[in-house]
């Protein structure tokens, strides 16, 4: 039996958790475990009841990811929590997560960082809420009893101007985090293309987005060739679904998001193995999800830009009905392409929602997909590709990847392969050679942007973890959630480069 429903959106679960932050650790809620932050020199704590001695006779010796939980006879324990030698908000953030693994059995954390250097409050403050959330995170609707104990109490004992702010956002941040990867979690028969759109109109309607929800019918009219020819093989209709997010005050820069959302993606007519990597396919929504996830926390951080979303969202399968290799799709604004894959069906129903968010006033796109193998062989699982026409943007993108720990590197958008994409009956195909295929992926995206300032970012990698790793846990990730809000909400408009 397969189990159907209704996902039920969550976007609120992280400001359930309330979060506090202190100057220093008395008068905290009973049962609080607080962790006391260690490096790997200097002085040590003197509430943590052990000097580095009997830390190092343990065998702690201060490296970031290293907790020790120290047993109390009279309350909760209290964590030894290794901060490393020279401690940034991403080490903060990794030792908040490790700090929280630690402390699973408890739902009210304290950290107590400590002095430091070369970060703020307000960033300390906003990596530790990371840390600690993401690293708890689960995905509970489908287990017939709770996996673990939830956070209840984030207390973060840091000074500096900002630290509430910083705990704000880190809130914020791990709530868009956490909605991306309760989506790409859910099983597809749970969530359909219809069904995302019932959850980003449910959404919207909570955070103020506006939203129109395009059915097949509307996308017929719109001559979106690409997103059409995916469904054709589907029982399930298409959705297109477009967001706006318009600023309280004057907008400072106009951008817009197409996010890929092969709800279940079987390869069509070009049907993947029955492996690994086609169970995991529900995620192959993961740049439409990232995308909502993002987009639900703009208002509660005052974001400044205006910010379009467009979520391309179908299953990918084969049937009678299927496009078929060799089939020619019209795509919006006429381009035509002949399919010799229908495997590569990611680059089909964004390139619709590329023409369209061309045809708005606009001043940058960036585009979002778990999009090609190649791009996994080429970085690994945890590094994305990035592509862009216009350096401006491509450095905004970076400078976002880094503030978030999210990381991307750049690629070439080297115009000598455009060449494989030649077809003899179409204007072009939507594959290219053998080699260098996260290149002709985006060389295809590319030809629908015209001369709009824009960036790919290929997530294929980045999506899935074969394990947990620090707030990265084991499953759908959600990468790209808080990456795209912080670039949303530092954008400005790219004034041309190098394209």
């Amino acid at each position: 039996m397969v189990l159907r429903g209704k996902f039920e959106p969550m976007p609120s679960r992280g400001r359930t958790v309330g979060v506090t932050v202190a100057t220093g650790a008395d008068g905290l809620p009973d049962g609080t475990v607080v962790g006391y932050g260690v490096g790997v020199s200097g002085e040590v704590a003197r509430d943590l009841g052990i000097g580095r001695d009997g830390l190092a006779a343990v065998g702690f010796t201060g490296k970031v990811g290293e907790a020790l939980v120290l047993p109390r006879a009279d309350g909760a324990p209290v964590v030894a929590v290794g901060l490393g030698a020279a401690t940034g908000p991403d080490e903060l953030r990794d030792a908040a997560a490790a700090f929280a693994l630690a402390a699973k059995r408890h739902g009210s954390l304290a950290l107590v960082p400590g002095e430091l250097s070369g970060v703020t409050g307000e960033a300390a403050a906003q990596a530790v809420v990371e840390g600690v959330l993401l690293a708890r995170y689960d995905y509970p609707p489908l287990k017939s009893a709770p996996v673990g104990v939830p956070v209840e109490n984030v207390i973060v004992v840091v000074a500096g101007d900002g630290a509430a702010e910083g705990g704000r956002r880190g809130v914020a941040f791990a709530a868009a985090t956490m909605l991306s990867r309760d989506l790409a979690n859910s099983p597809p028969s749970m969530l359909s293309a219809e069904a995302m759109a019932d959850c980003a109109t449910a959404i919207a309607g909570e955070v103020g987005l506006e939203v129109e929800v395009f059915d097949r019918a509307a996308l017929i009219e719109l001559g979106c060739g690409g997103l059409l020819g995916v469904n054709a093989g589907s029982v399930e209709e298409p959705r297109m679904i477009k967001l706006r997010y318009r600023p309280a005050e004057a907008a400072t820069g106009r951008l817009a998001l197409v996010g890929k959302g092969i709800m279940y993606d079987s390869g069509g007519i070009s049907l993947k193995p029955s492996d690994l990597v086609h169970a995991q396919m529900k995620n192959d929504m993961s740049g439409a999800g990232a995308i909502l996830a993002a987009m639900s926390q703009l208002a509660a951080l005052g974001c400044r830009t205006e910010v379009t979303g467009y979520l391309m969202c179908t299953d990918n399968m084969p049937s009678a009905t299927a496009t078929k290799l060799g089939d020619v799709l019209i795509m919006r604004g006429g381009k035509t392409v002949e399919v010799l894959n229908t495997d590569a069906e990611g680059r089909l129903v964004m390139a619709d929602a590329l023409v369209l968010a061309t045809e708005e006033p606009v001043d940058a796109i960036v585009d979002i997909a778990t999009l090609t193998g190649a791009c996994l062989r080429t970085l690994g699982p945890e590094v994305a590709g990035l592509f862009a026409n216009d350096t401006g943007l491509a450095e905004q993108v970076t400078t976002a990847a880094q503030a978030t720990a999210e990381p991307v590197w750049q690629l070439p958008l080297d115009k000598r392969y455009r060449s494989q994409l030649d077809s003899g009956v179409a204007d072009m195909t939507n594959m290219g050679g053998v080699n260098a295929g996260s290149i002709t992926a985006a060389l295809f995206l590319a030809e629908f942007v015209g001369e709009t300032p824009w960036a790919h970012l290929d997530i294929a990698g980045t999506a899935q973890n074969d394990i947990a790793a620090s707030w990265r846990p084991k499953g759908c990730t959600g990468f790209g959630a808080r990456l795209l809000l912080e670039l949303a909400l530092n954008f400005t408009a790219p004034k041309g480069g190098v394209r």
